[in-house]
């Protein structure tokens, strides 16, 4: 697989230092510029050592400075993502499938690529140890949360989610220190979902943020930032996309947190199991 480089510097965005944050800026705003330029010349624009440039591209799994550019521009030059995502009128039932499929399957591998491995084990960590979680979004977000609220039930932690953000802001009013918060927001900077994390921060809660702006509100007030990518489609907007990618990253933290805690998690499973089955007498 191409290695995502945009990607990637959005992933690890909030974890660089104000050098490193200068250079990716310039990287995510100017990515042609760049792969027509020299590391010196990148340098001199952003009046920086050629070290600092070239420990940057370390810094995001790059070998030096040219490997970077070659990933750089098979990523912004690639034919295939506009062959995947032009949905038009001409195309039958089953194309529009294809294509949506196509975009969809890279939304999860881009996901893959820039998730950070350390990040993934701290929110893993504060899950298995949480008093009680809490889901919160807004809007689209809003159905990610309750899926979310519906598999951790299965866990045996104290598990809420509520669609309506008055219900959400309260109950966020309501958490402590043992508990976490996990926050989901595709821009990252939604008013009313930035209004509860700020309540949920206030409360000194644990809080775990999924987003895909990593320079966003949001990534810069949690404890523990996770990014996703989304394929944005002629007919879908990346907030609709990105939806794949959270569904998939809470199953990840999900099935890390039921295996290891098996025990507990064992025995909630039977009695979710159980009362179901009552159901069907």
């Amino acid at each position: 697989m191409t290695q995502n480089c945009l990607g990637k510097i959005r992933s690890y965005y909030v974890r660089f230092s104000e050098k490193e944050k200068k250079i990716a800026d310039y990287i995510l705003e100017n990515p042609e510029e760049i792969i027509h330029s020299t590391i010196n010349e990148v340098a001199e624009n952003l009046n920086v050592a050629d070290a600092t440039v070239f420990r940057f591209c370390k810094r995001i799994g790059f070998k030096g400075y040219q490997a970077m550019k070659i990933a750089l521009a098979s990523e912004i030059m690639t034919p295939i993502q506009q062959i995947h995502e032009q949905i038009t009128e001409q195309d039958n039932e089953k194309a529009v499938a294809e294509k949506i499929f196509k975009s969809n399957n890279r939304s999860l591998e881009n996901t893959l690529e820039i998730l950070d491995s350390d990040s993934l084990k701290k929110a893993v960590a504060l899950l298995l140890h949480a008093r009680r979680i809490e889901f919160y979004g807004a809007g689209g977000s809003s159905v990610i949360a309750m899926d979310a609220y519906h598999k951790f039930l299965r866990t045996g932690v104290q598990t809420f989610a509520f669609m309506d953000s008055h219900f959400q802001l309260m109950s966020a009013s309501q958490l402590t220190a043992d508990d976490v918060a996990v926050v989901i927001s595709h821009s990252g900077a939604n008013k009313d979902t930035i209004r509860i994390l700020n309540t949920a921060n206030e409360t000194g809660a644990k809080t775990i943020g999924i987003t895909s702006f990593p320079k966003s509100p949001l990534s810069q007030k949690v404890d523990v930032v996770l990014i996703t990518s989304s394929e944005e489609t002629e007919y879908r907007s990346e907030a609709l996309a990105s939806r794949i990618s959270q569904l998939s990253l809470i199953d990840a933290l999900y099935v890390n947190v039921m295996m290891k805690n098996k025990g507990k998690a064992k025995q909630s499973l039977e009695k979710v199991r159980n009362a179901i089955s009552k159901t069907r007498m």
